[in-house]
């Protein structure tokens, strides 16, 4: 499961990297992801299944929430764009 988050700036971006990272340390299932700028790409997948797990599904639900806390006012209920 791919998906890229845009944000207003660098600073945003990053905050919520570090909200998903608490929350992943806590979950014990950690993202595949990347940040250039204000865009951030997240993989979620569950190497010892070689898929994806019930743990991927929670980690981005997680996402989903705290990224709708970021998201500009004009793209709330919308998704992140999928890749």
């Amino acid at each position: 499961m791919t998906r890229e988050f845009v944000f207003g700036g660098f600073a945003e971006a990053f905050a919520f990297m570090t909200q998903i990272a608490l929350a992943a340390e806590r979950l014990d299932h950690h993202p595949e992801w990347s940040n250039v700028h204000n865009r951030v790409r997240i993989v979620l997948t569950t190497h010892d299944v070689h898929g994806l797990s019930t743990h991927d599904a929670t980690l981005s639900a997680l996402i989903d929430r705290v990224y709708a806390a970021f998201a500009p006012a004009e793209s709330a209920g919308r998704p992140a764009a999928a890749i």
